[in-house]
């Protein structure tokens, strides 16, 4: 794919006769229906294009399908018989990377995920594939220098990556500068996620306002990320449209169905004139991911705007995700499969709760997850009224159990404290006085004004520095998962570089890695200051385990 990547690639059929941009799927109404259809009542802005083409589908069944139900331990072997059929439906794109899925290769299932990138683009070369990349954090969860994220963009790019989702947990626009402007220096799509959420200081208006600055910024299209199942359908269809309206820009809308809202969301933000929506496939679908394929096609049932993917296809690939999902049975739960109304109370994630609950669990607390949960709305209002999306849903989850364990603000996580003093960016409230100066106190910092890789310097030089020193690989691919990963990234090539051992006596599809306990992960990457106990007794299999969690820098 040369150039500048659409949203809308031109792949269009013969049968269809279009040629201006027009999708490969053929339009399932005519003039005389769409025109039927006005008169009943769809109010749609007539003033976009693509307003009667039909509806686009993303899918994310190889990237938030598995994030958000089964812990993101697909594996690429898992994944590769199903890309060319998801490659031959004509899908808008393809989400098969970043997020959690980048540190889940490296830390649990001893994968190389550039690796991955390559060969799911190999097996899918035909549809865009796009990534969720987490601005100035990449894909963890601190800000690093510039020169670091124009490498890992540039790397993503040559590896196969078409279109990148960029957003900040704050929604800070200082905190994705960088990020749009590498990937249009390496001639693909930048897509500026507005990360929806709900608060006093949220307004329909606020958020439009964010969208016209990303067009400004130079997005090739705007998304509406709503990361916990909370956006209400009408609020969706004012949101959409005032996009649309003020923009000039493509308009994408992901949601989860974990409130049991998403189709309906969905179906308002088609009526809006959204350009785009993205769905899953089940059995990695619904619940705390996006509803499934097949299901949101039937909600489109006689719209002027729906469209048609092959049903058989879309049976085949239910049927292989089906024996995927039962080897991942270790990592699923029947909790994140159904409809969960309290999340519009407290707009957790829905890849946050799949962990959650075994962390609260591990941690002998799982008779509090009441009351943690109804920590969090407390705990995001003394932020600021932050979103809740990674990292700070995971800052503010924690923050929460410790409030609950030890007392509120009694033990203040190293996150918490530099969410207070501006080191994640600027939060869209002012943050609670009492936790300021607490945090003041307990620190001896003062916030900081500026963006926090303002104040980082230079790092590529030093990475590829330190990874000759240690006889490890030295290019862009290697710096950029060592800066983020460098335990894992050092154990996966040293493992690599061992002895191989006797072949396998099958090549059956591997079994899911060793289960390592969320809360251990959490705690190792959001270390906590003040009293904060770094001893943990950790469960695996019936084993009962004492480990210690230190910050290593």
């Amino acid at each position: 794919m040369a150039g500048q990547t659409s949203l809308l690639p031109s792949r269009a059929s013969a049968a269809s006769g279009a040629s201006d941009g027009a999708i490969s799927v053929v339009p399932v109404f005519g003039k005389k229906r769409a025109a039927s259809h006005m008169t009943m009542g769809y109010h749609m802005a007539r003033t976009h294009r693509h307003m009667f083409a039909p509806i686009v589908f993303n899918n994310t069944v190889l990237r938030d399908g598995h994030q958000s139900l089964a812990a993101t331990r697909m594996t690429t072997a898992q994944m590769l018989p199903a890309a060319p059929l998801l490659d031959g439906l004509g899908f808008g794109g393809l989400e098969t990377w970043g997020g959690a899925t980048i540190d889940s290769c490296l830390r649990f299932l001893n994968e190389n995920p550039f690796d991955r990138l390559r060969a799911l683009k190999k097996a899918a070369p035909k549809t865009p594939q796009l990534m969720l990349l987490r601005g100035q954090n990449i894909v963890q969860y601190t800000s690093f220098p510039d020169d670091v994220v124009e490498a890992f963009v540039k790397a993503t790019a040559e590896a196969g990556c078409d279109v990148f989702r960029i957003f900040d947990a704050l929604n800070d626009l200082r905190n994705l500068q960088t990020a749009i402007k590498a990937v249009k220096a390496s001639k693909k799509h930048a897509r500026g996620e507005v990360c929806y959420t709900t608060s006093p200081v949220h307004t329909i208006e606020a958020f439009i306002k964010m969208g016209v600055e990303l067009e400004k910024m130079g997005c090739d299209s705007i998304a509406i990320k709503d990361m916990s199942g909370v956006l209400a359908p009408r609020i969706a269809f004012e949101l959409v449209s005032g996009l649309k309206r003020k923009t000039g820009l493509p308009v994408t809308v992901h949601t989860h169905d974990t409130a049991g809202l998403a189709t309906a969301t969905y179906l308002a933000a088609v009526d809006a004139g959204a350009d785009a929506i993205e769905t899953s496939i089940a059995p990695f679908a619904n619940g705390t991911a996006q509803p499934d394929t097949i299901r949101m096609m039937a909600v489109l049932e006689n719209h002027p705007r729906r469209v048609q993917y092959d049903p058989a296809v879309l049976m085949k690939l239910r049927e292989h995700f089906t024996e995927v999902y039962s080897q991942l049975s270790k990592f699923t739960s029947h909790a994140n499969e159904r409809v969960d109304s309290d999340t519009l109370c407290y707009q957790v994630p829905g890849g946050m709760l799949s962990n959650f609950r075994t962390q609260l669990k591990e941690q002998n607390m799982a008779d509090k997850f009441d009351a943690v949960m109804r920590e969090v709305p407390v705990v995001r209002e003394a932020l600021g009224w932050i979103p809740l999306v990674t990292p700070t849903s995971q800052i503010v989850g924690t923050q929460a159990m410790f409030n609950v364990k030890f007392g509120r603000w009694k033990n203040i996580s190293q996150a918490t404290s530099d969410i207070v003093l501006g080191k994640y960016g600027r939060t869209p409230g002012p943050v609670s006085p009492e936790l300021l100066e607490l945090v003041k106190k307990n620190t001896g910092q003062k916030p900081i004004e500026c963006r926090l890789a303002d104040n980082l310097q230079p790092r590529m030089a030093k990475l590829r520095e330190d990874l000759a020193k240690a006889n490890l690989p030295t290019n862009d691919e290697a710096c950029v998962l060592y800066a983020m990963f460098p335990h894992e990234f050092t154990a996966l090539h040293q493992k690599a570089a061992a002895p191989t051992a006797a072949p396998a006596a099958t090549a059956s599809a591997p079994k899911p890695a060793q289960a390592v306990p969320e809360s251990v992960h959490l705690a190792s990457a959001l270390p906590a200051v003040g009293k904060m106990p770094n001893k943990f007794a950790i469960t695996v299999e019936g084993r009962r385990s004492t480990v210690t969690v230190e910050e290593i820098e």
